[in-house]
């Protein structure tokens, strides 16, 4: 509950700082920047520009969120990495994936202290061109590659559920085929982000922009100078975005279609509970990362093909930021997935070795458990606690 007060406390400041910037949008031409007749290699803005990056919008809001997602990212998918890699000693598919996924995750969030240093130095990159196409890939890599895995992860729980004695429920050769497929994927397509320039030097600020501004060469014909970015975003919003989901919505409504036809009456409240949660979560981290985000990116570049004066860019940017906070999300996902992950996340933060685990498993295996008591029982008579 605290965590939802927060996420709407932060989209409502993001609403009130895109309404101010947006209240502006009339007075020239958004986000748009073209090169200075005077001095070659930088470039010029208007006033509009010129004031959102002066703004409270990326100089406050998104470098807190940026800090959210490093100081919860960081140690939760490394646990959660950890978790999967380590402390799992029986691998599986679901947690193939969401080891995957969480290393999707981990990637993107070691990147986000240079996002945060950005904005907090008013915009300004100091870190090259070079790094900056890195960070750029990173994130948008991180975004799809969720997706993907989400949707993996969807197909699979739903394949345990209605086809329990089916021989690829527990095929980790498939899973792992998979995963690298996944990771070719994205890999090749982030291939274009690396073909166009995305720091911009502004001469009257005395900033360099890293993907915050597009370089425009003929303002009458902006097409040509978007070309690669338009084509590219629209390309992944249908094929890695619009498909994937169609999946997941497809997956998770046979997922509770077999809970309700296939299970008795007890099992099935409890699995279809435990379903839903999932399904809550997924639907959160689309409706708040990947929903708008990938909807603003088509808008975009779309109004800035055509030359059009409110190309959106501040909710297009807010929207953006947003999507990097599926990076926290996801470790809900993981805890509503695997059962053995919230068990082996209790005993890593209770200190309790795999051996530990597996003695005191073993243990209270052996005794009979007594609700008068509400305690384990050996057949000496000894009593022990089922509380630890």
């Amino acid at each position: 509950m605290d965590f939802t007060r927060l996420l709407s406390l932060l989209v409502i400041f993001c609403c009130f700082s895109v309404s101010n910037v947006s209240a502006q949008r009339d007075k020239g031409r958004g986000f748009i920047v073209v090169e200075d007749p005077k001095e070659s290699g930088k470039y010029i803005v208007d006033p509009t520009t010129s004031d959102a990056l002066k703004s409270t919008l990326t100089t406050v809001f998104l470098p807190i969120i940026y800090i959210i997602v490093f100081v919860v990212g960081l140690p939760t998918n490394a646990m959660a990495l950890w978790v999967f890699l380590i402390r799992t000693k029986k691998k599986h598919p679901s947690s193939i994936y969401m080891a995957n996924l969480a290393l999707a995750d981990l990637l993107f969030v070691i990147w986000t202290p240079l996002k945060v240093a950005y904005h907090l130095n008013g915009n300004n990159w100091t870190y090259g061109e070079p790094l900056c196409k890195v960070l750029v890939s990173f994130f948008y890599g991180n975004m799809y590659c969720s997706v993907l895995f989400i949707a993996c992860l969807s197909v699979q729980r739903y394949w345990v559920v209605a086809h329990p004695l089916s021989h690829h429920r527990k095929n980790n050769k498939l899973a792992i085929g998979v995963c690298v497929a996944v990771w070719a994927f994205i890999w090749l397509t982030s291939t274009p982000l690396y073909l166009y320039e995305h720091t911009a030097k502004l001469s009257e600020l005395n900033i360099t922009t890293c993907h915050d501004v597009s370089i425009i060469q003929n303002v009458k014909d902006p097409f040509p100078s978007v070309k690669l970015p338009f084509y590219y975003f629209n390309f992944m919003a249908l094929f890695v975005f619009l498909v994937p989901c169609i999946v997941i919505i497809v997956a998770y409504v046979l997922l509770l279609r077999a809970l309700g036809n296939n299970m008795e009456e007890s099992t099935a409240k409890q699995n279809r509970h435990k379903a839903v949660a999932l399904i809550v979560t997924v639907l959160v981290t689309f409706l708040v990362c990947f929903i708008p985000s990938n909807i603003m990116l088509v808008v975009h570049y779309f109004l800035l093909k055509q030359g059009e004066v409110n190309n959106a860019y501040a909710l297009y940017i807010s929207t953006l930021c947003l999507a990097s906070l599926n990076s926290c999300l996801d470790p809900f996902i993981y805890y509503f997935v695997s059962e053995d992950f919230r068990d082996q996340v209790k005993n890593t933060l209770l200190c309790r070795s795999s051996r530990t685990v597996e003695r005191m498993r073993v243990s209270f295996s052996s005794m009979k458990y007594s609700k008068k008591s509400k305690s384990y029982v050996s057949d000496s008579g000894n009593t022990q606690s089922s509380t630890c």
